[in-house]
């Protein structure tokens, strides 16, 4: 086990150089991790394969060694993310707001980064890179732990992205690597170092985070994701953003894993959408009134509050908007969630009314990500409601602080009505 308290103190003092250091800078050190890693692709292929052959040996499912997979096409994928997110603007040393306090006394609200940041991740070796890289970008220090099962290919990339860091002038400690369980566990102790820790996982996990810690925790809870197929739905979208949200990637949290039908319509799109999944393999189970149009296997009360990230999908027929609506509320992660209709107005009820992070409308729910709303990338996907909510980019690991600039102004003089308030808008970014 590593001296956690030490990494964390090299952690900090990291994050006090590249919290000040100019965009430029940080913008180099991503593009020089993208030559990297196609020059060491290799390299990274290779300690892949062994964490993939190790894997199998324990028998992990399908959809998790997918997931753990790091060939050419991830690596192209992190590549152009990485290049994308060095030509977004520096999310840092942004003026929110202005305001003239008294005559002379102006406040500024500036976005700054949030400082240590300890992530705990999944089997998915390109997340330690777009975890990495947007910390990077908004000048955090972070600390990364990802699944043992990954432990080469994180070594290998983590190696890289502190070389980059290194041969941009930034300090290589901004980024560093944890392997163990027994590394968290220290890691949760450090509340004077560490600012925030964001765990990847299970609700469960998640819950044990924030049990086990004073630091604060940005919670990434179970994607359990809906699709809403309104009675006003168009039959042939329906179908395709349906099975598009299922089996598109099966493995990742903002696949759909429970279907809602409404009554009307579920006599007429149950038996086709059930060809076209049993066509791609996949496993459902239905209510009582969904095994009475298809021969699916029945669904347990379990089903509904269940993460599949598998070949595996439970369906239910509700007889209304407000039905589909309070499964989902009950049942659901507060992730993602979709209602397929040509009725606007029913479409606003389930927009307004899903208390989830994401509502869609007639689209698929792998649109869910960072890199496809802009973001760059993310860190992952928040589904609580503070600081940040839904996926966590640049955005998500800035906070801010109120710079005041006066010229000598006291309270005294305000008490004594020398000065007055005047709390007066500016439209004017802070000049330091």
């Amino acid at each position: 086990m590593k001296d956690l308290h030490e990494i964390a103190g090299r952690s900090r003092q990291s994050f006090y150089q590249i919290s000040v250091s100019d965009i430029n800078s940080r913008n180099a050190a991503l593009l020089r991790l993208a030559e990297l890693l196609v020059q060491e692709k290799s390299l990274i292929f290779e300690e892949n394969q062994k964490d993939y052959a190790l894997a199998e040996t324990e028998q992990l499912s399908l959809p998790l060694l997918h997931r753990l997979t790091f060939g050419e096409e991830k690596l192209q994928q992190v590549v152009l993310g990485l290049k994308a997110l060095a030509s977004i603007e520096d999310p840092l040393n942004h003026t929110l707001v202005s305001t003239e306090i008294t005559e002379g006394l102006n406040l500024y609200k500036v976005t700054s980064p949030i400082g240590v940041i300890g992530v705990i991740f999944e089997s998915r070796p390109d997340a330690l890179i777009q975890i990495a890289s947007l910390c990077i970008k908004s000048g955090n220090s972070v600390l990364l732990k990802g699944g043992r099962e990954a432990l080469g290919t994180n070594h290998a990339l983590a190696a890289l992205v502190r070389q980059a860091l290194s041969d941009s002038g930034l300090p290589a400690d901004s980024a560093q690597l944890l392997e163990t369980r027994e590394d968290v566990t220290e890691m949760l102790k450090e509340d004077a170092l560490i600012d925030l820790i964001i765990p990847r996982g299970s609700n469960s996990f998640v819950r044990y985070i924030m049990d086990h810690s004073r630091i604060p925790v940005l919670g990434h809870s179970d994607g359990i994701c809906h699709v809403f197929i309104d009675e006003y739905a168009n039959p042939d979208m329906a179908l395709k953003v349906a099975v598009d949200s299922k089996v598109q990637n099966v493995s990742v949290c903002n696949a759909m894993e429970t279907l809602l039908v409404h009554e009307h319509m579920a006599p007429l799109f149950l038996p086709r959408f059930f060809t076209e999944l049993s066509d791609r393999n996949v496993e459902v189970r239905g209510d009582a009134a969904a095994c009475r149009i298809i021969p699916c296997k029945p669904a347990s009360d379990i089903d509904w509050s269940t993460e599949y990230l598998d070949y595996i999908l439970s369906v239910k027929v509700v007889s209304s908007l407000q039905e589909a609506i309070d499964h989902i509320n009950r049942y659901g992660s507060h992730h993602t969630d979709c209602i397929v209709t040509d009725n606007q107005q029913n479409a606003s009820v389930f927009l307004k009314m899903v208390d989830s992070a994401g509502v869609y409308w007639n689209v698929s729910t792998r649109f869910a990500d960072g890199f496809v709303y802009g973001l760059g990338a993310e860190v992952g996907i928040a589904t609580g409601k503070l600081h940040a909510r839904g996926p966590m980019g640049l955005e998500g690991l800035t906070t801010y602080k109120y710079m005041l600039l006066g010229s000598g102004q006291t309270m005294d003089d305000m008490k004594k009505g020398i000065r007055s308030y005047t709390h007066i808008r500016l439209d004017e970014d802070c000049p330091v």
